[in-house]
This record gives structure tokens, C-alpha cells and sequence, in this order.
């Protein structure tokens, strides 16, 4: 396992930092053995404030390397990893220093242990203190746990994963993940409302178990209906409605993350306290902004979706049903895009992290039917902004206008949809039908390679 006890402090603040460091994690071995990691924590910047926020971990490892061969292995995983230099204390994809080397006292060149600003970082005492509070600096002679109080940690929380749930956690380069959509309603536009059922609750926390076992990977519970011509429900209904719900899934500890529909900042706060990990706000911030200070603070994932509908531009069919009419674009692919990069500042200026947020372009949400089929094949105009993108196309009224097909027939084209999507870059497929779409979705990546890079 290594002749040697080493500590390391790993840092990330640009790109998707939760997979930096985990990248830079799997790229220890062979040579470094991991014991023990700290928890993730967010921290402010240190010594140049006018950059992003950075996640910060420490590990206790094993190895058989001296410490400049260890310094160079890591030197070795930051380049892999993309790290580019720049001036001094500022961002960087990923940050590896050795901490402590046993109990050496050593300095060459390019390297000093202890290291020489440790004493002085909040942000890596706090998780150090996670895995060694006893440990003693062998030149002041304190321990781990008497500096920790003589530096502030103003600003740093642990940081709650929202990809993170049970024995898993999302990776959006491995597969394409099942959201399971759990309407309680009474007037779901697909008729599968669970308000409607004898026993409510009984039926939804049934319907999220029975979505679980088909390959769900994530429950969306929506208690007001956003269908073409729906009214409006007070926050108060909303979370009569949610809770029970949200309480007795959370009861059975299902394998699944756990997303509460809604745009209204007070259902988010009390969603997100009682134990949900995802806000998905089908109107991007623009109804409730409040809503993103609350994500931020529960460090929740955030789903931001495109909608230009407007509550009385709908058409109905008596066949097809109601859809939303189409709203006024100059350049419809670049204006959906830039709708969706305001909403992202609006969530980053509240504090969101960015490898908390997920774009949804608002399939069926004031868009023509062509414009609805372009935005599902030309996908990449989304994902080229960075952020994991959910698509939710299930049973939609483009469908139906294009098969001519009412809602309870168009699962054939919710597959094509989610198929088209799956290979243009989306990351989470939002369905009512999750039996059907699950082993479709796991075959598509099979076809893709996805997972196997």
C-alpha cells in the first residue's frame, strides 16, 4: 500500500468541478493509494477574489514515491487534466499540493513540506480537519484542529452533491438518464394525474416505485399543471399537494434524485429543506428570481427551462388537444439560446453553482411544431453552452400534429423524439412512458459507444 503517508489538497473552480476532481482522484493510482477523503466543500477564492467560487477536498494517501517523484506524478495529473498556468492564485480546472509528507520538513526548488501557506487556508484546514484534526504540523507544533481556529471560514459550506443519491451518482458521460415525471394533479394534460386516483399519495409514491424499478434515475413531482390553458394554483395549494407526496417517497428511500416542479421560490424552499435535491422551473427564473437564491443555498440542482408561452396564446384541437401557439422570434435557435444564458447569469449571480445547472430548451412551451422538431435536431445549439441539457418531449402536442395522434397514442413518437435527442447531446430525457423509453435510452448509448470512452 506505500511506505509513505502523504496528505493532498485538490481544488477546481472552472469547468464541471465535481468531475475535475474526481478525474484527478482515479488518476492517483497506481502509484498513490487513497485511505480516506474529506468531504467536498465550497469555498471563496483565496488571494484573487474576482473569479469563481472553487470546490476544495484533501485526501490521506499511500505511497512508495519520494516526495518529488510524488510531486511530479502530480504535476503529471494536472497537465492530463488540462490545467493551463496563469498568474498567480487564479482559476484553474484542477490544483494538486502536497500538504504533508509524514513528518518531513523539506524544501527543494519547487517544493516545501509542510506546505508553507497551509496554516493560512481556510480551505484546507476545514477539510483537512474532516480526516486529520489530531495531525500535527511538525513545525509549529499544533495539530490540525488548534489552527483551524485561528483561521476564518467565512463563506465555506460543505458542498451537497446534486448528482449524488444512494449507491450512485449522475455521470453525464457514462448515460443518458431516466426522469420519470409524477404528475400530481387533477387535470394532467396526459391523464395520468394521481389527484385523480382514489388514494393520491398511495398512488404517486406506487407510480415513483414502479418508475425506480423500470430505470428512473430521477422523479420530477409537478403539483401544478403547466398543460395549454390551465389556471394558476396559490403556493399554499402547491405544497398541499407536493408534500405528502414528497414525504412518503422520501419514506421508502427510493434509488432515485428527487426534482419538485415548480417556479415559485417559497414551494422550493420548503421542497428542498424536507429533503428533494432538484428545482425544475419550467419558467427559468423569470416568474419567481428569488427562486435561485433558494437553490443556492440548499445547494440544489437547478433545471432552467426555455418558455415563451404566454397563458392565453393556445390553440385547441378536439382531437389533438390544446398546445401553446408559437411566439414571436427574430432568430429562433440564437434567441432560445440567449434567453437560456440570461437565465444561467441570473442563477450564477444568486450564488448557483455551474455544475448545478441543467438547461431544458422548453420543447412545446411557445414554439411551433417545426420549430419543436428543430430544437430536438439541432440540440447542439443548446449543449454548446456547456451545461448538461434535459429534453422533455413525452406525449407532447407537435407529436400528435405530426402523426396525427391523440395524447395516449404517441409513444412511437416520444421514442423517435427521445432517440433524435439522445444522439444530438441531451443528457436526461424527461417521460411519462418510463418502462418503454429506459431500455431505449440504455440501447441508444449502447449504439453510441457512450460510457465506453
Amino acid at each position: 500500500m506505500g511506505s509513505h503517508t502523504l496528505y493532498v489538497a485538490l481544488g477546481s473552480n472552472l469547468g464541471d468541478r465535481v468531475e475535475m476532481l474526481e478525474r484527478a482522484l482515479e488518476s492517483f493510482t497506481p502509484e498513490i493509494t487513497i485511505r480516506a477523503k474529506s468531504s467536498v466543500y465550497e469555498t471563496p477564492p483565496w488571494g484573487y477574489e474576482d473569479q469563481p467560487r472553487f470546490l476544495n477536498q484533501v485526501v490521506e494517501a499511500r505511497t512508495d514515491l519520494s516526495p518529488t517523484d510524488s510531486l511530479t506524478k502530480l504535476k503529471e495529473i494536472e497537465e492530463a487534466l488540462g490545467r493551463v498556468e496563469n498568474f498567480r492564485f487564479g482559476p484553474r480546472a484542477i490544483d494538486l499540493d502536497i500538504l504533508f509528507f509524514d513528518d518531513l520538513i523539506f524544501e527543494t526548488g519547487n517544493l516545501t513540506i509542510p506546505h508553507p501557506h497551509l496554516t493560512e487556508r481556510a480551505f484546507v484546514l476545514v477539510p483537512l480537519m474532516d480526516i486529520a484534526p489530531d495531525h500535527i504540523h511538525p513545525i509549529s507544533g499544533k495539530s490540525v484542529s488548534e489552527l483551524a481556529l485561528n483561521v476564518s471560514t467565512d463563506g465555506i459550506v460543505k458542498f451537497a452533491n446534486p448528482r449524488e443519491r444512494g449507491n450512485f451518482m449522475l455521470d453525464w458521460q457514462k448515460e443518458t438518464y431516466v426522469m420519470g415525471i409524477l404528475n400530481i394533479t387533477p387535470d394532467s394534460f396526459s391523464g395520468d394525474g394521481t389527484l385523480a386516483k382514489d388514494d393520491p399519495v398511495a398512488s404517486a409514491v406506487k407510480q415513483a416505485r414502479e418508475f425506480v424499478r423500470a430505470g428512473a434515475r430521477i422523479l420530477d413531482l409537478g403539483a401544478e399543471s403547466s398543460r395549454p390553458g390551465s389556471e394558476p394554483i396559490t403556493a399554499e395549494e402547491e405544497l398541499q399537494r407536493l408534500m405528502p407526496v414528497l414525504e412518503g417517497i422520501l419514506a421508502e428511500d427510493m434509488d432515485a434524485l428527487i426534482s419538485v416542479d415548480t417556479y415559485k421560490s417559497e414551494v422550493a424552499e420548503k421542497c428542498l429543506a424536507a429533503g428533494a435535491h432538484w428545482i425544475n422551473d419550467i419558467w427559468a427564473l423569470e416568474r419567481d428570481a428569488d427562486l435561485a437564491g433558494v437553490a443556492a443555498d440548499h445547494q440544489a440542482g437547478l433545471i432552467l427551462m426555455h418558455n415563451r408561452s404566454k397563458t392565453g396564446a393556445v390553440e385547441k384541437d378536439k382531437r389533438l388537444g390544446a398546445s401553446y401557439d408559437g411566439a414571436a422570434y427574430t432568430d429562433f435557435l440564437n434567441d432560445v439560446r440567449a434567453d437560456l444564458e440570461g437565465s444561467v447569469q441570473i442563477a450564477l449571480n444568486a450564488g448557483v453553482s455551474e455544475s448545478n445547472i441543467i438547461l431544458d430548451p422548453g420543447i412545446g412551451f411557445g414554439k411551433t411544431v417545426d420549430q419543436n422538431l428543430e430544437l430536438i435536431n439541432r440540440l447542439d445549439a443548446i449543449t454548446i453552452l456547456g451545461y448538461p441539457v434535459l429534453l422533455g418531449p413525452s406525449r407532447k402536442s407537435f407529436i400528435g400534429h405530426v402523426l396525427d395522434l391523440p395524447v395516449d397514442e404517441r409513444l412511437p413518437g416520444t421514442a423517435a423524439a427521445c432517440t433524435v435527442g439522445i444522439m444530438r447531446g441531451a443528457n436526461i430525457i424527461r417521460v411519462h412512458d418510463v418502462g418503454f423509453i429506459a431500455p431505449l435510452a440504455r440501447m441508444t448509448d449502447t449504439i453510441l459507444g457512450k460510457g465506453n470512452n
